[in-house]
């Protein structure tokens, strides 16, 4: 494990019946680092998640947050490694029994245990911060647009301050312009809280734009990783592929297969 990494995977295997999905996998993200992990359907990058979270247990390997080994943490342990964690799902994954403040305010008030006045005031601000007006805190989600959705989630996200941010294809469903919009406001909130980011996403353009470091996962280990301005001119085959989206190269696809 490298001395500076905020989270560090280490030979991390995890499989399904005869099915691998993830196979050695080693990763490390640095503190303050924005790491995006690319790679396509199936490859392992949202199992890969997972097992950082703990809703999945690796079949073998190590999982460090902070040095902490989190893999097979329960109860209380796993509660206080989570705390410094914040997440962006995929498709913002916000409770549409709840108004817009109390979605953004609900790690604030259940794993922090804050009051709901403080805690409205706090969602306010940082529903402010991804450009979304105080009048938008009484809403319910199900009356907003995927982007405005999208904003609400990433509010949510920052809402305790965390140290670690995971975004779970945060541009999935929505157009070029609002993807773009999400991609500056994860770069500039995350750089304001000075947090470590790590993000999976098959979006090469968003990748760019967010990341320090890019890695590509492939059949459930990583086959690159580098600068993020590296990767149109790294040289790797599964990366060429990839970037140009070729059927051809070393990435076999399923679709192809007889």
């Amino acid at each position: 494990m490298n001395e500076n990494s905020k989270i560090s995977l280490r030979n991390v295997s995890k499989s399904f019946g005869h099915k691998h999905v993830l196979d050695g996998l080693s990763l490390d993200i640095a503190e303050g680092e924005s790491l995006v992990v690319i790679g396509g359907s199936g490859t392992g990058k949202s199992v890969m998640l997972k097992c950082i979270l703990g809703l999945l247990e690796p079949d073998d390997g190590e999982i460090y947050i902070d040095g902490q080994q989190v893999v097979g943490l329960t109860g209380r342990k796993r509660e206080t490694a989570l705390k410094k964690t914040g997440m962006l799902f995929q498709y913002a994954a916000l409770f549409d029994s709840l108004p817009v403040w109390e979605n953004v305010a609900f790690g604030l008030m259940q794993a922090h245990g804050m009051a709901r006045k403080e805690a409205k005031d706090i969602a306010i601000d940082k529903l402010a911060l991804v450009g979304l007006d105080a009048d938008m805190a009484n809403r319910n989600p199900s009356s907003l647009s995927m982007g405005m959705q999208k904003r609400v989630g990433l509010a949510r996200a920052i809402a305790t301050n965390p140290e670690i941010i995971f975004f779970d294809e945060p541009t999935t469903g929505l157009d070029p312009i609002m993807g773009d919009v999400i991609d500056n406001l994860i770069r500039d909130c995350t750089r304001q809280l000075g947090a470590t980011t790590l993000t999976i996403s098959h979006d090469m353009e968003s990748a760019q734009k967010i990341a320090d470091r890019i890695a590509l996962i492939y059949k459930g280990s990583v086959v690159w990783v580098g600068p993020a301005d590296d990767i149109d001119h790294c040289g790797n085959a599964y990366v060429e592929q990839f970037v140009q989206g070729n059927i051809e190269g070393p990435i076999e696809l399923d679709i192809l297969k007889p």
